[in-house]
């Protein structure tokens, strides 16, 4: 990890940046993400056998639009950008387990 005080080819500091994101609507995709982890239809994939060592995996996925702001600062500057973009949220789940978000992927 770079040392945010070293000098990079220019001469000039690299100064800390501070990234902040504040979603719009966080209820709503709370609520989708959150039936997709309690999904009731199984197709029985997690029961499969597979070779020793492996398991079985059942997944579960949902594209969601997110929008929010995005707020970037550093000691001399600051950037405000709102932001619109589409995530696929995927659940996984093993035997005998329940599904668990596993990846959050942005499509953009």
């Amino acid at each position: 990890m770079k040392d945010p005080n070293e000098k990079n080819h220019s001469n000039m500091k690299n100064p800390a940046i501070s990234i902040t994101a504040t979603l719009v609507e966080s209820q709503l995709l709370t609520n989708l993400v959150e039936k997709l982890a309690v999904k009731r239809y199984e197709a029985g994939f997690s029961h499969e056998f597979v070779q020793p060592g492996w398991e079985a995996i059942e997944i579960s996925s949902i594209e969601a639009h997110v929008s929010g702001i995005t707020k970037l600062s550093s000691e001399t500057d600051r950037v405000k950008m709102i932001f619109n973009t589409c995530f696929l949220f995927t659940c996984t789940k093993t035997k005998d387990s329940e599904f668990n978000l596993t990846w959050v992927n942005s499509l953009s």
